[in-house]
């Protein structure tokens, strides 16, 4: 079921992408279809972990919804982390502590965890360097406030936590 899932959404994406219908000639071009089949069948067979254990997790309309309201929470952070990154660097002193701290995160699920790791990755300032299977990571940060694993969890990993979970868990 995975890769018949799996299927479906890489050939859809692939005839969006290519679109082989072509409007003022008012052709079809079987050759883009017949690749997009061919490539989107080895892709299932080399990648079939990409989707999760059960696909219906896939077409909840919940976990799409908080998708959905993830993307401007994440864009909120990533502009307040670009800010604060330009403030230390335009400011004459360059008010930064770097340093490497310990998280932890509640999420399970290895979509979720790299969801996540990436998140941290993508907002300035901060850098997952190393995700372990029991929960931690280590992160980067250009300004440590706090080294205690409970407030740094709360500064850095809370803010995506509680989304990532909603829609990966």
């Amino acid at each position: 079921m995975r890769r018949v899932v799996l299927f479906v959404v890489l050939f859809i994406v692939w005839y969006l992408f290519s679109w082989p219908y072509d409007f003022k000639d008012q052709t079809f071009d079987w050759q883009i279809f017949l690749a997009g089949i061919v490539f989107s069948f080895l892709l299932c067979l080399i990648f079939p972990e990409v989707i999760p254990v059960f696909p219906q997790k896939l077409f909840s309309l919940t976990r799409w919804y908080w998708a959905l309201y993830y993307i401007p929470v994440f864009c909120y952070y990533m502009l307040k982390a670009n800010l604060d990154v330009v403030y230390r660097i335009v400011h004459p002193r360059m008010p930064i502590n770097p340093g490497i701290v310990k998280v932890k995160t509640k999420l399970t699920s290895d979509a979720a965890r790299t969801v996540l790791a990436n998140s941290i990755t993508l907002t300035p300032g901060t850098m997952t360097v190393d995700l372990t299977d029991d929960g931690y990571l280590y992160i980067h940060w250009i300004n440590v406030t706090d080294t205690d694993l409970e407030k740094a969890t709360a500064q850095i990993v809370a803010p995506f936590e509680k989304f990532l979970e909603k829609i990966f868990e």
